[in-house]
């Protein structure tokens, strides 16, 4: 059984828990550094939410050097909307970065603020057409060679993956669909 960490110091992280838990992870919420050393980890998800807010609180916790080591060091970690501009080397509309680890140029918000949110399906290369809800959601700009991207939407690119890495800009823990759950446990996780 695959161990599962979500970040959960905001945002809509219990909706991954619930989603992995459906698929057979085993899930644990990571509030504090005491909980990386609650056994071993097989994954990370970095949820949806304010991703200034949680930079702010993964320093503070003293969590940021610590997962992003993890992640360096080949932890499959997948994130969502603020999980994957936290995963990103620059964000083009601000000046600072976060864990920097994903060779991706995301930009915030990049369909404005909550009345820009929207629904829609597409395609997402390995999986096929499915839903995608976007709430505040940004997208990435440009990606680097070694990034395989997985899904876009209006000429944006909206999924990507690098090696151990997997970004998105939706939030399928919206959605009753595990397909893109169901991918990070079997194509990253493994």
């Amino acid at each position: 059984m695959k161990r599962i960490g979500v970040l959960a110091l905001q945002g809509a992280f219990i909706e991954h828990v619930h989603a992995l838990n459906k698929l057979g992870a085993e899930t644990f919420e990571i509030r504090q550094k005491a909980d990386l050393k609650k056994g071993p980890i097989d994954g990370l998800v970095l949820p949806g939410g304010e991703s200034t807010v949680m930079g702010k609180l993964l320093r503070e916790l003293d969590l940021f050097d610590d997962l992003k080591k993890l992640i360096q060091n080949g932890l499959p970690v997948f994130g969502t909307c603020a999980g994957l501009i936290l995963l990103a080397k620059s964000i083009s509309n601000d000046d600072d970065s976060y864990f920097g680890t994903m060779d991706i140029v995301a930009r915030r918000n990049a369909y404005g603020r909550q009345l820009g949110s929207f629904r829609t399906e597409a395609d997402f290369k390995g999986i096929g057409r499915i839903e995608m809800t976007f709430i505040r959601a940004p997208f990435i700009e440009s990606a680097g060679k070694e990034v395989d991207v997985l899904s876009v939407v209006d000429g944006k690119i909206v999924a990507a993956r690098q090696g151990n890495q997997l970004a998105i800009a939706f939030h399928p823990e919206l959605t009753s669909d595990l397909s893109v759950h169901k991918y990070f446990l079997e194509k990253i996780v493994k």
